[in-house]
């Protein structure tokens, strides 16, 4: 999605904003950790200044941000969000879970984020994305939150050079191997991941947020 909207002409994406205030308050070793904080502000109330500045940067008429749910922790300042409108993507815990095990071992309810999400979908509501949705048929998904969100519908969303995007957080590197091979959305996902051990228990933590937040996805 970050791809999809930064291929438009009437927007700006910012990537992942509150990374490094997110590392520096938990002290995660994450990955790329010292470059990330050496990336970005580590004090979230300086994010949020930057996200709630203006004008958008490039004087571009809207700007996306794409944020990960556990990144917000609670105590970071949000009032920002007043004057966003907010999309909330989600995707099948199974997939989530073997995705991030691949990059960083034995992740936890807290790394993935969850929790977080459907606690903050209940502060700050708004259009519900299933990525499967949108693999499945990304033209009638992207039509369909464009009008959700009053955006005129932009063929641009569909595809998009292959590499890595003058937006990419410094993480790329690291865990944006298949996008940057990418040049659009890829079809229609397979059956979920066998998981077994730790994995497997955490799926079964997480599917519960997950599906009472499917519950709200917009329908295909």
């Amino acid at each position: 999605m970050l791809y999809a909207f930064g291929n438009r002409a009437d927007f700006a994406v910012l990537d992942e904003p509150f990374y490094a205030a997110y590392l520096a308050a938990t002290g995660l070793d994450h990955p790329m950790r010292e470059e990330v904080l050496a990336a970005q502000p580590t004090d979230p109330a300086i994010v949020a200044r930057q996200c709630g500045s203006d004008p958008v940067p490039g004087k571009k008429p809207h700007l996306y941000m794409k944020h990960m749910a556990q990144h917000m922790l609670p105590g970071f300042p949000l009032d920002w969000t007043a004057a966003c409108t907010n999309v909330h993507l989600i995707r099948h815990p199974a997939r989530v879970v073997a995705s991030y095990a691949a990059k960083r071992e034995r992740p936890t309810l807290d790394d993935i984020g969850y929790a977080r999400h459907a606690a903050l979908f209940e502060r700050f509501p708004g259009p519900v994305l299933d990525s499967a949705d949108i693999r499945a048929d990304p033209e009638g998904m992207l039509r369909r939150l464009c009008a959700e969100i009053g955006l005129t519908d932009d063929p641009a969303m569909l595809s998009w050079a292959a590499g890595p995007k003058p937006w990419d957080g410094v993480w790329a590197s690291h865990w944006y191997g298949a996008v940057h091979l990418s040049t659009g959305f890829s079809g229609a996902e397979g059956p979920l991941p066998t998981l077994d051990g730790g994995d497997a228990r955490l799926v079964e933590e997480a599917l519960p947020f997950y599906e009472a937040m499917r519950s709200h996805a917009l329908c295909p």
